[in-house]
């Protein structure tokens, strides 16, 4: 069973991946971890439309030597995740992991650092006070070494990226050099069936050269945040568009309503749209004439139209 303690500056908690709902999304990767080591607190079920749902997790990776492009992207992601109650996972990296924590902290959101060292291990050590900040706000440091275990550096990070894609729905790489840490995390998100972003970046920048290379092969592209939020949310999304179109079937007036609705409603030529409405030509040909110049319908020829 798990050992749970409540000072977590100082205790270590000890855990199955089975154990908790948010770690036991690890079950079916491979090379699963038996025991998982962490300090601070693990994101709980969250309350949704009056149920308990896991939450929402997103991981956000990328170069250590970042652009301030690649900063702008990933604090700002991270920010307006955040604001949604998603959990945001990274590496606790210099450059891109460190601003993606950032970020989520500024939002007052939950963050989750998964070490390639030790637990009791803070690298790089410089990330010491952003490492209790997460804590501090109720976020997490986790592990799979025990403290003061022996670890190998040039394997043991690697080793660490596919928890870090594991435990996420969705990976997004901001920025990566053609060869990178970053890639091999995509690699292990694409082998766990995860879905994976790329932030499109300047061809001739080798810090976006690894995202490019990314969606060259299926990756989607990354332009807003919403590109994330409707995969993570799609019933609310759903239903926003659905009030949106029904927004969009009312005009400014009762007779440009009319025929808005006319439209929506498949009618296409302006004698049935008439007939439908019992508007007479005058007043149509007005009205469709000030829809069309607003934006709000297009004109197909021959009197006929449709909505935009």
């Amino acid at each position: 069973m798990s050992t749970l303690f409540t000072d977590f500056f100082t205790k270590i908690n000890q855990i199955s991946p089975l154990e908790h709902i948010f770690t036991e999304k690890l079950a079916p990767i491979a090379l699963k971890p038996k025991t998982l080591y962490f300090r601070g607190k693990l994101p709980e079920n969250m309350s949704k439309n009056g149920k308990l749902e896991p939450p929402k997790t997103v991981a956000i990776v990328g170069s250590r030597h970042n652009t301030k492009y690649g900063e702008e992207i990933a604090f700002k992601l991270a920010y307006e995740l955040a604001k949604h109650q998603v959990v945001v996972v990274s590496g606790l990296a210099y450059g891109i992991d460190s601003i993606a924590h950032r970020g989520c902290l500024a939002a007052d959101g939950k963050t989750v650092a998964v070490l390639g060292t030790p637990i009791n291990q803070i690298y790089p050590r410089e990330h010491t006070s952003l490492a209790k900040e997460i804590i501090k706000k109720e976020g997490a440091i986790i592990s799979e070494y025990a403290k003061d275990a022996k670890v190998y550096p040039k394997t043991s990070f690697l080793e660490r990226n596919r928890l870090i894609s594991g435990l996420s729905d969705i990976v997004i790489v901001v920025e990566a050099a053609e060869k990178s840490g970053s890639l091999n995390t995509a690699t292990h998100a694409l082998n766990q069936g995860k879905i994976i972003f790329a932030v499109p970046g300047n061809i001739t920048s080798p810090y976006s050269q690894g995202c490019n290379k990314l969606i060259k092969q299926g990756a989607f592209p990354y332009t807003e945040p919403k590109d994330v939020l409707e995969l993570l949310f799609p019933e609310e999304y759903t239903k926003k568009h659905h009030r949106l179109k029904q927004q969009e079937l009312f005009g400014d007036t009762d007779v440009e309503t009319k025929i808005l609705q006319a439209l929506a409603s498949g009618l296409r030529s302006g004698e049935d749209i008439m007939a439908s409405t019992l508007l007479p030509p005058e007043i149509f040909n007005e009205t469709v004439t000030l829809l069309e110049i607003k934006g709000r319908i297009k004109a197909l020829g021959m009197n006929n139209w449709t909505l935009m």
